[in-house]
């Protein structure tokens, strides 16, 4: 691609952003029900007269568009429900569809107006855009109807879909609709008084889409075929950062099906009418790498790197980029290092692997009328601007018909949309616009890293006279997610915060008088990405197992110094989750004969969630049967399905702590599949209750926080049967 066409899809991806950003920072109560020029300017997506965010049908059917992905968080229900309420609609006949790519429409306001799902914001960016979405299509129905009746529209009432006067007069959304679509919306519609909710809050918002999953009709990428589709596999070094020197296709061009074999920049490509064909293929192929670039280090060379960098044995570059950044201080940082130290202790923590159900594919269409793209995206924004500039075409112009995703974790957004545009390569290749799936094996995903970072924490604390924390010294070492993000974004050209993001503005160091805590992201080749709940998989960790050793240093209960603490810190939300969670687990009565309890607690995504843990040890492995947790994430949408991410968030945040690690031997990733990377099992699950604090605030985050928090509880069990710290994961060594 020439530099000019570079430049010019840099700035019009710049010009987008912008667009989005201030469009959406300007109008976003009124996004659902009228359309700003900025935002219909190019727009290739039809909207109806109801903005873009609901449709009507004749029928009755109301349909919300969701412009955030499902991929098995439930947000689609949590989306259509708060639409549903404003419009007091008949949940049954309320179904949801995937928007289209269309930042200008679509924009995510938690990202800067990047169409995108992730950082447990669908629901949090999308509440007063659909709750004001609902409410001006409801004032245009009573509109319609008043005009329609003779009748004035303040005696009209909306209940369960219909549409009634005291005079016996009523109608459905359906038979109205033609009339309410001529109907002006309102600038400023009335939103409802929270106590007046009869379905957000209520176990009536279940899953729109458990069927179509049941019975086999949801789509998923897998499941998508076209006349005359080829399926690609591609061969991937096997240590990051090398690249093809030389490949042997003739084997590979004699299997049966194979029908080409490209070299593309991620590898070789082979291509075929079948899955099976393209493996086998692939596997003829003979490839010799160049890794002369590449990462060669094992993964406990890095680990030990990082731990000299911790301890000042090897000194930081000179550099204000590549240096130690402060992220939290307060007093004289010079006696955190001084004193007698309470606790002195080092935390390591590895590599892990997102291990989706689905793994990473995509389906893709290239040179004949526009690009188009079929597969679960994360985020349509990035995949847009990473596949313009490999078909030299203009972002809006891409088109992406977004399909449920079988997990994500995280994976499927990154800012180079590294399998997206693998598939764009070889779709360009093929040409026509003949459609190429890309298909990844379960090893392919293993090993093609973007992993969760490994990180190191070096934590030294002074104590007080009554035991609590006096100063507090804390050394991060890990790479940055961040690293290649535009200035303007989180840790782009600065500080990476989501390496430090659950330790900076912690409750317990809010409450501790001297603090000195620095952060340092060197450069390793192994490509890292976030992992559900991002920097609290390492941070909510060393926060509150650190609390529950100085707390047993301090001879105290470790619900009653957190208590002192969050008091001191003015968390009451900590507080209250706390008290909550004490109080279902039984905090002050005898655990079951066997059995001990660890509790810990955590702020992530704008939500608190406290979990007491009921651990023992069998055959020297950790075993968790129960977990209590409290959670509060503002205004519940549907209490089920936010117990079911605590109870999801819980078993994928134990799986880690347990078993989760991919580590390196010169450079190759040792793990393949889950044979060698182990996650827990179902007759290992543990029971999780959960109990949501009640609020009337916006809602928070719900899919991540439920995460990070169980690992700590089950390492402060452990601590309080063996009076020992647990100082790195995973807990079971192999």
């Amino acid at each position: 691609m020439n530099k000019p066409f570079k430049d010019i899809v840099s700035a019009a991806s710049r010009r987008e952003v912008l667009v989005v950003g201030s469009a959406l920072a300007g109008t976003s109560l009124l996004v659902g029900c009228s359309l700003p020029d900025a935002l219909s300017a190019g727009s290739k997506v039809e909207v109806g007269a109801f903005g873009p965010f609901l449709k009507f049908s004749p029928d009755g059917t109301v349909t919300v568009i969701s412009k955030h992905i499902e991929f098995g968080q439930g947000n689609h229900a949590g989306l259509a429900a708060i639409a549903a309420e404003e419009l007091d609609a008949d949940w049954t006949k309320v179904k949801v569809e995937q928007a289209a790519a269309n930042a200008k429409l679509y924009g995510n306001v938690n990202m800067g107006g990047t169409q995108g799902t992730g950082g447990s914001s669908a629901i949090a960016n999308s509440w007063t855009q659909l709750r004001t979405a609902g409410a001006a299509a409801r004032a245009m129905f009573v509109s319609a109807a008043a005009a329609k009746w003779g009748v004035s529209a303040g005696e009209i009432t909306v209940t369960n879909g219909v549409i009634a006067h005291p005079s016996g007069k009523q109608s459905g959304f359906g038979e109205l609709v033609a009339d309410a679509a001529k109907v002006a919306p309102p600038e400023a519609p009335k939103l409802k008084d929270p106590k007046t909710f009869t379905l957000v809050g209520t176990n009536r918002v279940r899953r729109k889409d458990s069927a179509a999953k049941s019975n086999g009709t949801a789509r998923y990428t897998q499941d998508v075929r076209l006349p005359d589709m080829l399926v690609a596999m591609v061969a991937h070094a096997p240590k990051f950062g090398a690249k093809v020197k030389s490949f042997d296709a003739t084997e590979a061009k004699k299997t049966a099906g194979v029908t080409a074999v490209y070299e593309i920049p991620t590898g070789v490509a082979v291509v075929a009418n079948s899955t099976w064909a393209a493996k086998q293929g692939r596997d003829a192929l003979k490839v010799e790498w160049d890794e002369s670039k590449a990462e060669t280090r094992s993964s406990a060379q890095i680990l030990a790197e990082f731990k000299d960098l911790a301890s000042g044995k090897t000194p930081a570059p000179d550099d204000k980029k590549k240096g130690w950044k402060g992220f939290d201080s307060k007093g004289d940082a010079a006696k955190a290092a001084g004193g007698t130290a309470a606790i002195d202790v080092t935390y390591d923590f590895p590599y892990l692997a997102h291990a989706a159900m689905e793994p990473m594919n995509c389906v893709a269409m290239v040179g004949k009328g526009p690009t188009k793209l079929i597969f679960g995206s994360q985020t349509p924004t990035l995949d847009q601007i990473n596949t313009a500039g490999i078909v030299m075409a203009l972002p809006g112009s891409i088109q992406i018909e977004t399909l449920f995703a079988g997990g994500s974790f995280g994976r499927r957004a990154n800012f180079q949309s590294d399998y997206v545009t693998e598939c764009v390569h070889i779709a360009k290749k093929v040409g026509k616009g003949r459609p190429v799936k890309l298909v990844w094996t379960r090893e392919d995903d293993m090993r093609a890293g973007y992993y969760r970072p490994l990180v190191h924490h070096a934590v030294r604390v002074t104590t007080d006279a009554q035991g609590f924390p006096a100063t507090w010294k804390h050394r991060i070492v890990t790479q940055s997610i961040m690293k290649g993000a535009p200035p303007g974004s989180p840790g782009g050209g600065g500080i990476d915060f989501t390496a430090v993001e659950g330790a900076m503005g912690s409750p317990y160091l809010k409450a501790t008088p001297i603090v000195d805590a620095q952060l340092i992201t060197p450069d390793a080749g192994v490509p890292v990405l976030w992992w559900r709940s991002v920097g609290a998989t390492h941070t909510a960790y060393v926060m509150e197992h650190t609390i529950d050793q100085l707390a047993k240093k301090a001879g105290k209960d470790p619900v009653e110094y957190r208590r002192a603490l969050y008091q001191k810190a003015g968390a009451g939300r900590h507080l209250t989750v706390l008290n909550l969670a004490a109080e279902k687990a039984g905090w002050t009565t005898p655990a079951a004969d066997g059995w001990t309890r660890g509790v810990a607690v955590h702020e992530s995504f704008g939500s608190v969630v406290a979990q007491v843990a009921e651990v023992k040890v069998e055959n020297g492995t950790p075993r968790v049967g129960r977990v209590v947790t409290a959670i509060d994430c503002g205004t519940a949408i549907s209490p089920d399905q936010i117990a079911a991410q605590m109870e999801g968030g819980t078993c994928y945040g134990l799986s880690a702590a347990l078993f989760g690690s991919i580590t390196l031997t010169g450079g190759v990733v040792d793990q393949q599949n889950f044979d060698t990377y182990r996650v827990l099992r179902n007759s290992e699950a543990p029971t999780v209750e959960t109990y949501i604090v009640p609020s009337t605030a916006p809602p928070s985050g719900v899919g991540e926080p439920g995460t990070p928090v169980i690992g700590p509880a089950v390492a402060n069990a452990l601590l309080a049967i063996t009076g020992r710290p647990t100082l790195s994961q995973p807990f079971v060594k192999t």
